[in-house]
């Protein structure tokens, strides 16, 4: 399922120079940010939470996700050289699984790791802090990048949709609205990071069961629909 010149390609196209520029400014923004507060506040628990989950997890991680989700396919499909691809022996479901691995492995890397720097430079991983939004930004990477990589699958729009789910729904109407926050990404992350860090410092809106189904139905969902349209791609291209 995994194929070593589909990830080699990925890999390339993910991290160029202009798309490696995009995807390390708000890393080096949030290391900035938390270098800053650490010097005005001091080591403060609370004051960390904030930073990471504000900032961090729901900011930084779900913008890389789109970068790097739609990225992985989006424009190889947008400029045609898709068919080249489609043209080697290669099963269409282990392209997009190669693909979903890349862009889980590039969002882990640009947003998990920033994520624990930012918090050990915050408050020293002060109960837990760094390493339950770690652990969330670890998780949300996964479901982030299988979301973002069917949209780049089945619409020429999908940073805007992207940006759309991440900016408009977890961050505006999560914030307003209850019943939104039981279909965000974000949350069922958080839901993980709560039982990380225990306490009141880290909460969801989303039991950790509940959460942790979620997190996998849609990864699988969304892994397994981009293969059928992948494939219904390629047989359009036939015809």
């Amino acid at each position: 399922m995994y194929d070593p010149t589909v990830a080699r390609l990925t890999y390339r196209a993910l991290l160029g120079r202009r798309r490696a520029l995009i995807l390390g400014a708000l890393p080096l923004l949030l290391i900035v940010i938390s270098v800053a507060v650490r010097g005005l506040t001091g080591a403060d628990d609370q004051t960390a939470a904030d930073v990471l989950g504000g900032f961090a997890l729901a900011t930084m991680v779900p913008i890389i996700g789109v970068i790097a989700g739609t990225g992985a396919i989006g424009p190889e499909i947008d400029d045609g050289s898709v068919v080249y691809l489609l043209s080697k022996p290669i099963k269409r479901p282990a392209i997009i699984f190669t693909k979903l691995i890349v862009a889980i492995a590039v969002t882990m890397v640009f947003s998990a790791a920033p994520t624990l720097i930012a918090g050990l430079i915050l408050n020293g991983n002060g109960q837990q802090i760094a390493v339950a939004y770690t652990v969330a930004a670890l998780v949300s990477s996964i479901a982030y990048s299988a979301l973002f990589l069917l949209l780049g699958t089945v619409s020429r729009h999908a940073v805007v949709f992207g940006l759309v789910y991440a900016l408009v729904w977890e961050a505006l109407f999560g914030s307003l609205v209850a019943g939104a926050r039981t279909l965000s990404v974000q949350q069922w992350s958080l839901a993980v990071a709560h039982k990380v860090a225990g306490g009141d410092l880290v909460t969801s809106d989303v039991g950790l069961t509940t959460a942790t189904v979620l997190l996998v139905v849609v990864t699988v969902l969304a892994t397994w629909y981009a293969g059928q349209k992948l494939r219904s791609l390629t047989l359009a291209g036939e015809e």
